[in-house]
């Protein structure tokens, strides 16, 4: 008998050191690339357990207890394995790190989403080192909280690796406190012998196309972003009378806009989805979905997991057109492709909303006079102007990416919006950057899942302490003390650890039926009142 790895599987790898016969392929590495799920070898798995102790989302199961809907991953986790069959790898030798005396070493870390929380939880791993994280929301946990859809809520349980770390000893929140606006970087600098930046990539890529400029467009992570309670996000602007909706792009993030659309509203009631959102998804008119994809099935950006789970929504067709493309011999693309032919055979059920998956499909153009009519789209083997026909809809969403940001007093690369780095370390003009540091989206690109933060943040948090050791993060800097003094005398209302728990246990507190886990604020002046107590 053998544990299995499930749809929910983060990819963090936490389960890879705790399996005592190391049978959890494949082994993620801090790229983002790949590696979209992982595997239990179920011929080696000697059934003891561990990896299901230390999975921080709830993708483990054994193989007797998987739900219904979980249980071709048995079979996924087995067809892995037959392909590559398992081999011993040389034991990967855990860095010494030093001890750190009290003062020596305090690391600023700006941003709290998955990439930030890594960095602070392995940092604070060792007595003595001080992280203080800074976070311009009064809330932590970034894309957790404002980027996994509500109906993931064990994707969402990742939050709880962090919370020890952030409420715990040496750690110091500075939620509500933007850097650029109410602290500087020389600031940071300053008070700390380090500095990481974690904030992500926020901006969403365009499609440089005729018509996008249309109202009725727009960036489906915002959209995500106002279904999940953000506060930049919860007034937006969302015209949801259509029975049609297109989304451009196959990523994961299109599955979860597309899930959310068509999910009845009893079921998004059980869900921590914004009030706002179920209160006008609800009063909607959706009845179709369309996903475009420009290649073929196997090439599709979505994870297996996530493609497979679209067969368990209730009252939902999965709908397949469009030319599939080659199977592959690639294991998760073959996937993809079997996944999508399965689809593309089951009867459809009379009266049932459709999730369609048009692939090889182009966008052409946004049509419209004043705002969004429909989407001009071709086969993407035709020639330009050939095959060419309107989707009708009124509202498009795009979701081709991510894009970083420029960071105030930081290099740049504009042309994959990352910051310039050295496995961690900012690079300015071809030389490091003495004390600063990137982790995440903004280090290697938007690539990989939450869990790939993990990777991604040990290796910076490497490059600290490889820094520290070598002296060059030795200098005189200032205390927390000066820290809170100096925001104090800008009136700026600090959120720390406390004031979240408030905002955290109010927001549980207004689920008063039991059945939804909480009940967000979404307005920011309202957050920071519930976090002082008002």
């Amino acid at each position: 008998m053998a544990f299995v790895i499930t749809q929910n599987c983060c990819t963090d790898a936490s389960c890879v050191p705790a399996c005592p016969v190391d049978c959890i392929r494949p082994i993620p590495d801090s790229s983002g690339v790949g590696n979209q799920m992982l595997y239990i070898d179920p011929d080696a798995c000697v059934d003891c357990g561990a990896c299901l102790q230390v999975c921080p989302v709830g993708a483990i199961y054994y193989e007797d207890d998987l739900p219904d809907g979980q249980k071709k991953f048995r079979d996924i986790n087995a067809d892995f394995f037959a392909r590559r069959p398992l081999r011993t790898r040389a034991a990967t030798p855990v860095p010494e790190r030093p001890s750190v005396a009290s003062g020596a070493l305090r690391v600023a870390v700006v941003g709290s989403g998955p990439a930030a929380c890594y960095a602070a939880t392995e940092l604070l791993k060792n007595d003595g080192l001080e992280v203080n994280v800074f976070e311009r929301l009064p809330t932590p946990f970034g894309l957790i909280r404002f980027g996994v859809a509500p109906d993931h809520q064990r994707t969402k349980e990742v939050v709880g690796v962090f919370e020890s770390a952030l409420g715990g000893p040496g750690a110091g929140c500075y939620f509500n406190v933007a850097v650029g606006r109410d602290i500087s970087h020389d600031e940071l600098m300053a008070n700390h012998h380090a500095v990481i930046y974690a904030v992500g990539a926020t901006a969403s890529s365009g499609l440089g196309i005729p018509g996008e400029q249309l109202p009725g467009h727009h960036a489906a992570a915002d959209v995500v972003a106002w279904y999940n309670g953000h506060p930049d996000h919860a007034d937006d602007d969302l015209d949801l009378d259509t029975p049609r909706v297109v989304i451009i792009g196959n990523g994961n993030v299109a599955l979860d806009v597309a899930r959310v659309f068509l999910m009845a509203p009893d079921a998004l009631a059980n869900t921590d989805i914004a009030d706002h959102a179920l209160r006008q998804l609800a009063a909607g008119s959706i009845e179709e979905v369309v996903i475009l994809a420009r290649r073929g099935a196997a090439d599709a950006a979505f994870s297996v997991g996530e493609f497979l789970a679209l067969g368990e929504l209730e009252g939902i067709d999965i709908v397949i057109e469009g030319h599939l493309g080659e199977r592959p011999d690639d294991f998760e693309a073959a996937l993809k492709y079997d996944i999508a032919t399965e689809y593309r055979d089951r009867p459809a059920t009379p009266g049932n909303k459709r999730l369609v998956f048009r692939f090889s499909t182009t966008p052409v153009e946004v049509v419209g006079s004043g705002r969004v009519e429909g989407l001009l789209v071709r086969d993407s083997s035709a020639p330009a102007g050939v095959g060419e026909h309107i989707i009708g809809t009124t509202l498009v969403l795009r979701s081709i990416g991510y894009r970083g940001t420029p960071i105030a007093d930081l290099p740049f690369d504009a042309s994959r919006g990352v910051v310039p780095n050295d496995g961690g370390r900012v690079v300015y003009d071809g030389q490091v950057m003495p004390g600063v540091y990137v982790t995440g989206w903004i280090k290697r690109g938007p690539r990989g899942v939450i869990g790939t933060n993990r990777g991604c943040a040990h290796e910076t948090v490497n490059a600290v302490f490889d820094d520290f050791m070598a002296g060059r993060l030795n200098r005189h800097v200032g205390r927390n003390s000066d820290v809170d003094a100096l925001l104090a005398s800008r009136d700026v209302t600090v959120v720390d650890w406390q004031g979240w728990q408030a905002i955290d246990a109010a927001e549980r507190g207004r689920a008063t039926n039991g059945s939804r886990p909480r009940v967000k604020y979404s307005d920011a002046e309202e957050l920071v009142a519930v976090a002082r107590g008002r």
